[in-house]
């Protein structure tokens, strides 16, 4: 990543709309926000966070795509993806400020606002209303990953398909088939024959 610097107010603008969107956000909460947050880029390809290493930062989406994803021997199996307007972190590390066994790579060039762990705790103890928005948050996050979970459990690989569609539509054509196989639990070759039917279906209807 390059050297963090601080956002101008306008970049922000993303951010304030997804917090208010969970919970009104006083002028305090702003003010103290616009003081604690960072800029930051990584390029396409380049690591975010590495198994082994402490999340320290909460990120914020400006531009780009995320993916988490955890090694076994030499397979990586894709976890979670996030992009524009969405939060990442390896959240179990972030939260418990312990080492990780997820990695996160970008997908595409990002663009991300971040917060470190202590600087969004003070803001926690400062401005107890801020504590509703992280809980909104977590649980909209919690209920992401029960869906995320839900799919991998499934032995239908058509299903499987059909559920990424359904709850991830906005990442049907954004991201390389073997990243999508490796998230759904399957094959290369047993998603291109399932999208070939599922494409197949679409014409005859």
């Amino acid at each position: 990543m390059n050297t963090r610097k601080q956002p101008a107010k306008e970049d922000l603008i993303p951010l304030w709309q997804l917090l208010n969107s969970f919970h009104p956000v006083g002028k305090g909460i702003e003010q103290h926000l616009l003081k604690s947050i960072y800029c930051c880029s990584i390029p396409k390809g380049k690591y975010l966070l590495r198994n082994g290493e402490i999340s320290h930062s909460l990120y914020f989406i400006r531009k780009g795509l995320l993916r988490g994803f955890i090694k076994e021997e030499n397979k990586e199996i894709t976890t979670w993806f996030a992009m524009e307007n969405e939060m990442a972190s390896g959240i179990r590390s972030f939260l418990l400020q312990i080492e990780t066994v997820e990695n996160i790579q970008a997908v595409e060039d990002c663009e991300l606002l971040a917060i470190s762990f202590s600087d969004l705790n003070k803001i926690y103890e400062k401005y107890p209303s801020f504590n509703i928005t992280g809980r909104k948050i977590t649980e909209f996050h919690y209920t992401s990953a029960e869906n995320r979970a839900y799919i991998t459990r499934l032995h239908d690989a058509e299903k499987k398909y059909a559920l990424f569609l359904e709850f991830y539509p906005q990442f049907a054509n954004r991201i390389q088939l073997t990243y999508v196989a490796s998230f759904l639990g399957i094959t290369i070759e047993t998603l291109s024959r399932v999208r070939s039917k599922t494409s197949a279906r679409k014409r005859s209807t």
